[in-house]
């Protein structure tokens, strides 16, 4: 029998197939049918969001995009994240990573903890095509006018595996996807849901995939903006702006009558800030993301890769040429300050957690013979839920 994830209400799949099934890479359906939490009237925590309510919010940051949906199984794709426009080995951004649980291959991850630092690109992929992503940061990156004489780049690429809706070993992603994504990447609003390294994932049993958020501060806080994206892959028992959802729609780990539905998954969070913060702040900053993740009901399973990686687009803490070169003076935030920045983040990953379930649409493919139906959050049912929990 096929195997199905399905909700009471179920969303017509008419177009969406259609696109998902097409020959040869396709681009994306278009997110702008479904809601963000904020569509739904939710608005979680207390700080406002910048004005595209997303990572680009910071200023600087660029998001690029390849989503690979084709035959009965291919669905996956890359996402970019470029903390600013210029020459990112040159110039190099400060960066603290953390990790919840360190059930995954955060290429590049030992290097930003020595350094406290990042110097490409951020890459986002599936588990399998984490050599492609490396492999596309080092061709970007060594093509760059006045690399010539490089010879060792740190490619920081992180992955969660598709392997539910992707036919994953194919490894179709190439390196030449990866240098599109990184070259196409645009400031501006950020497609969510079903789209590039979100094609196919999954999250607490339904449709997963790319979401984002930003929050800014007051000028009597400090001004600065905090930005989130996230690549949602993981299991749990939803929860969103503090009311139950996957409790009451039937579908949560350790459920009795779902033994078979697991918690396992990977969330990777990338967190960018216009605040002048050293790499330990940026480490600290990271570790209060999963503040955020927690309050969507997220289990961090033996089995998930939960990780964070901030960094700072500021120009008072850019690591360039002539800083490298001797002392230096730097800005830097105090630590007696940073308590906004925590709540910052801890909203911004929550919201871009909800959002990256609500854009995301249903996903049908054909996996080891069978076919795999992944439903999207029934909005109608999650409206009626936000309603009555109020």
């Amino acid at each position: 029998m096929p195997r199905r994830h399905s909700l009471p209400t179920a969303l017509a799949l008419s177009g969406i197939l259609a696109a998902s099934l097409a020959t040869g890479p396709v681009a994306a359906e278009p997110d702008q049918a479904r809601p963000t939490i904020r569509d739904l009237g939710r608005a979680p925590g207390v700080l406002s969001p910048g004005p595209l309510n997303a990572i680009t919010d910071v200023a600087g940051v660029r998001v690029g995009q390849v989503t690979l949906r084709s035959g009965d199984s291919v669905r996956t794709g890359v996402t970019a994240i470029l903390p600013h426009g210029g020459d990112l080995f040159r110039d190099k951004v400060p960066a603290g990573l953390s990790v919840a649980n360190g059930f995954g291959k955060l290429a590049g991850a030992t290097q930003v903890q020595e350094l406290g630092e990042i110097e490409t690109p951020v890459v986002l992929t599936n588990t399998l095509s984490t050599a492609r992503g490396i492999d596309g940061i080092l061709d970007w990156t060594l093509k760059q006018p006045g690399h010539e004489d490089i010879r060792s780049v740190n490619a920081v690429v992180g992955e969660t595996n598709d392997g539910g809706l992707n036919d994953i070993r194919a490894r179709v992603v190439t390196a030449a996807d990866v240098v599109r994504a990184i070259e196409t990447a645009t400031p501006g609003p950020v497609e969510q849901g079903a789209v590039g390294a979100g094609t196919g994932t999954i999250a607490f049993g339904f449709k997963g995939g790319i979401g984002t958020s930003s929050r800014k501060l007051p000028a009597s806080l400090g001004g600065f903006t905090v930005g989130v994206l996230v690549q949602s892959n993981f299991g749990g028992v939803l929860s969103m702006d503090g009311t139950p959802i996957g409790v009451p729609l039937g579908r949560y780990y350790l459920r009795q009558e779902i033994e078979a539905e697991r918690a396992d998954g990977s969330i990777m969070i990338v967190v960018a800030t216009d605040a002048p913060l050293s790499d330990r702040n940026l480490e600290r900053l990271a570790d209060r993301a999963f503040a955020g993740l927690a309050r969507t009901g997220a289990a961090f399973s033996n089995g998930s890769g939960d990780y964070a990686i901030a960094f700072s687009t500021h120009e008072g803490v850019r690591r360039t040429p002539e800083r490298r070169a001797g002392q230096a003076t730097v800005a830097d935030w105090p630590n007696d300050r940073m308590s906004p920045l925590f709540v910052a983040v801890v909203e911004a990953t929550e919201e871009a957690i909800l959002n990256s379930l609500l854009k995301a649409e249903t996903t049908t493919s054909i996996i080891g013979g069978q076919t795999v139906t992944v439903e999207a959050l029934d909005v109608e049912a999650v409206k009626g839920l936000l309603a009555a929990g109020r």
